[in-house]
């Protein structure tokens, strides 16, 4: 009896152990959405509200026409019935916290059919991109994948049997090695970069983000054109910059809570939101000038909003132009790897027949 009830305790505790370390998830949450996924549920609430519905109403619906998956609909009513936001509830089916963030804002400016629409545009131009990508390097991926096994092939049969060997056989030899180290090291990189950015300040990681030579442009670009419209729709609503600012803090995003607190501060002491705001080097200089001049004005939200519209389409506009450039540096680099296989092998050759 006694040793039945020291087993069952020492059971409990290992669960309890288990839970805290994340390793026992009795209740596990639904799988994360891909991009169609949440481009799907997206224009689907979209059309309901947009047509009449209430949220409630909506989910129901939803479940009723099998549109969505009955597991993602039932965690959707679940939500619904502990008292969840709609934001809380896309963001618990694994949606991106830029998404969630946008919602959670309509939420507060009551634009959430307008903002809707917004975000189904950027995901269709955001799964546009992601389809341009790997179109622009399937191929030539493929064809490297094919001269790595030809390289191998040269080296474990063609290398061995030449008498003399040269730089260009030496390297053809070494090059699956090189490969081999630089994805590894590529992935460490990626890796603890990932972890970099987990632990670090946002306003930090945005701000060195912002001075890289090639992305640091789009990240300017993506990060005001962003915050341009979700600031635009809140004025445009009658809240003041003061209102603006504790809405801020109140996100479930990093990024907008570090802001909020450091805008919090700078109204406190006297100093402009404009001013604040170009104190950071991942927004636009153009954009402090707008605020200033549309707060002048007493337009700042619709200025806000048009400016944010311009920006969204120079950011995938400049997205696609240096996504051109991928596939041919991917090519010029398979051309010098064909052109040093020639040399390994018609090298030797030509040698023998000087001698």
């Amino acid at each position: 009896m006694l040793r039945t009830i020291h087993h069952r305790l020492g059971t409990a505790k290992w669960i309890v152990w288990w839970k805290k370390v994340g390793f026992f998830h009795p209740k596990r949450p639904p799988k994360k959405l891909k991009i169609k996924q949440q481009l799907e549920v997206i224009d689907l609430f979209y059309n309901l509200l947009s047509s009449g519905f209430h949220l409630s109403e909506s989910i129901s619906f939803l479940k009723r026409s099998c549109l969505l998956p009955e597991k993602y609909t039932d965690h959707m009513e679940k939500g619904l019935l502990e008292g969840a936001s709609f934001s809380k509830i896309l963001e618990d089916l694994g949606f991106s916290s830029s998404v969630t963030t946008q919602v959670a804002l309509a939420e507060q400016h009551g634009h959430l059919t307008h903002s809707l629409l917004k975000i189904s545009d950027y995901l269709k131009s955001l799964s546009q991109v992601r389809n341009k990508l790997v179109e622009v390097l399937t191929y030539p991926l493929i064809l490297l994948l094919f001269l790595i096994l030809m390289m191998i092939g040269l080296k474990n049969y063609l290398i061995p049997q030449m008498e003399d060997e040269n730089l260009a056989t030496q390297l053809i030899g070494h090059l699956p090695t090189i490969f081999l180290l630089l994805f590894g090291s590529v992935l460490v990189l990626v890796y603890g970069a990932t972890l970099y950015f987990r632990k670090s300040k946002k306003i930090l990681v945005c701000t060195r983000l912002s001075r890289l030579p090639l992305v640091g442009p789009l990240i300017q670009l993506y990060l005001t054109a962003y915050y341009a419209r979700e600031w635009g729709n809140l004025i445009d609503q009658g809240l003041d910059l003061a209102t603006v600012v504790s809405v801020m803090t109140q996100q479930r995003s990093r990024l907008f809570q570090e802001l909020g607190e450091e805008f919090t501060k700078a109204l406190a002491s006297g100093r402009g939101f404009h001013n604040q705001v170009a104190l950071y080097p991942f927004f636009r200089r153009e954009l402090p000038l707008m605020i200033e001049y549309g707060d002048a004005k007493g337009k700042l939200g619709k200025e806000l909003v048009i400016y944010a519209e311009r920006c969204w389409k120079d950011f995938f506009r400049r997205l696609h132009q240096k996504m051109q450039w991928i596939q041919p540096m991917v090519f010029l680099f398979v051309a010098l790897i064909i052109v040093l296989i020639y040399v390994a092998m018609l090298l030797p050759i030509y040698q023998n027949m000087e001698f």
